[in-house]
């Protein structure tokens, strides 16, 4: 018994050490300027210089995306890597998150601990700037880990402050875009819904949603008077409508094949317990690990579609869906994944599956060790191969091999093509510039931190 508490610490511990290495690695690491990376870095900027979203600055995002950067900038400063700084507290918070979601499903700790390392890998790890595809979804999951803690802990006297809690965070979650946090709502409205069908009371449920209206009052309705409404785009032009039926249909049926196959994996294991129904609806922690999973892959399924930038942006169902799938393995298998032999070797499974993820950092070390070997060209031969056989028309690109790092602070560590740090040498030298004179700029460049 003794020595099953100490493993048990020891995987608690692992997965917390996972979780910040993991998200501190950025930190270390100097980074090419990414495109479109301005719009998280202006919104930021704006709102730690005090500016009113929709008010001073009018871009169709929602401003909770830019809280964390923004507070980050006031206190390490409006340079770009602070946003990097400020992604690192993001994939913190959201890897404890997920965690905090498992322990209170009662996974087993080794099943938790490979679940953890597969979410770090596969959903945090290639993530250092912020992105409101992303951030939408990690207030969804602390709205999660909230509002499981309220349902599966004992009893305490102010038990209903993780209920506001919850309620708070898929406000944040719709005011950082509004199909993550509305299908957040959904989630969380449905697993308390079960919860109160349980217990036959109906008060945690009201508690909920007057939160959830009172927060969401506060977070709306000072900004109705600066066109707020222009955020939820009904299709003006020249966008369409955001959800398209016909287009979620047709790209499940057409792809999403980790999708379709975890579906019927999950389904599968599910009706391993309708042996004994009454026992199945018995067992609370079972029906609502079930909901979560096939409620995360159904959320997986619609955002595939309404946020289809990155194209990788609902990749955390896997995460769930495996800690699902795992959990049940081990009960109908009989197999104990707290024991270190079978959890080393699922452990090198995952790493395997997901290196795609880490081995861009050892590539240039290895392919040093390994150089291309090609026979010796006669004359002036072109050498083919899988590197060369197209021809790239692209006459302007400069391969990002010969990218430099600029003078200039608010860069530090961001390297760029050397005609763009030309430029911006040459706008900085301009005596209009150097006057220091109150100046007015239109910038329509992607450069956004040539305001400081």
């Amino acid at each position: 018994m003794e020595q099953s508490l100490n493993r048990n610490r020891l995987f608690s511990r692992l997965e917390i050490l996972i979780i910040v290495l993991l998200a501190c690695m950025p930190l270390f690491a100097s980074f090419p300027y990414r495109v479109n990376i301005f719009l998280s870095w202006e919104g930021a900027y704006r709102l730690s210089q005090g500016q009113v979203p929709y008010k001073d600055f009018g871009m169709p995002l929602g401003y909770m995306f830019w809280v964390v950067p923004a507070l980050f900038m006031k206190v390490f400063g409006t340079e770009m890597l602070t946003l990097v700084k400020a992604q690192v507290f993001i994939n913190i918070i959201s890897g404890l998150a997920f965690r905090s979601i498992l322990k209170s499903l009662n996974v087993q700790p080794g099943v938790r601990l490979l679940s953890v390392l597969l979410y770090c890998l596969s959903f945090s790890f290639f993530n250092f700037w912020p992105w409101y595809n992303h951030t939408v979804i990690v207030y969804e999951f602390v709205a999660l880990a909230f509002l499981l803690r309220y349902i599966f802990q004992k009893p305490m006297q102010y038990n209903w402050l993780w209920l506001i809690g919850s309620a708070f965070f898929v406000v944040c979650s719709f005011l950082t875009k509004q199909d993550g946090g509305g299908l957040a709502f959904v989630l969380c409205f449905t697993l308390l819904l079960v919860h109160c069908l349980y217990e036959k009371k109906w008060r945690a449920l009201l508690i909920f949603l007057g939160s959830l209206a009172a927060i969401a009052f506060v977070g709306i309705y000072p900004f109705t008077r600066y066109n707020f409404s222009y955020w939820f785009n009904h299709g003006q032009p020249p966008h369409t409508a955001r959800v398209d039926p016909f287009d979620i249909v047709d790209e499940f049926f057409l792809e999403s094949q980790w999708i379709k196959f975890y579906l019927f994996l999950v389904l599968a294991l599910a009706f391993t317990h309708f042996k004994n129904w009454k026992t199945f609806i018995g067992n609370k922690q079972t029906i609502f690990f079930l909901l979560l999973a096939l409620g995360i892959l159904c959320q997986a399924i619609i955002l595939q579609i309404t946020s289809y930038t990155p194209p990788d942006n609902n990749i955390y169902f896997h995460a769930f869906a495996v800690a699902f799938i795992l959990s049940q393995l081990t009960r109908l298998l009989g197999f104990n994944l707290n024991h270190l032999k079978p959890l080393f070797f699922c452990a090198f499974g995952l790493m395997l599956w997901w290196s795609g993820t880490f081995w861009k950092y050892f590539e240039r070390v290895v392919k040093r060790a390994m150089p291309t070997s090609t026979a010796k060209a006669k004359g002036k031969e072109n050498i083919v191969n899988r590197h060369t056989y197209k021809i790239d028309l692209d006459t302007t690109d400069i391969p990002m091999s010969q990218w430099k790092f600029s003078p200039f602070k608010s860069l530090h560590k961001i390297y760029l093509p050397q005609p763009t740090i030309e430029g911006m040498e040459r706008l900085l030298n301009m005596d209009l510039v150097k006057s220091k004179k109150p100046l007015h700029v239109l910038n329509m460049t992607e450069l956004t931190t040539l305001a400081v």
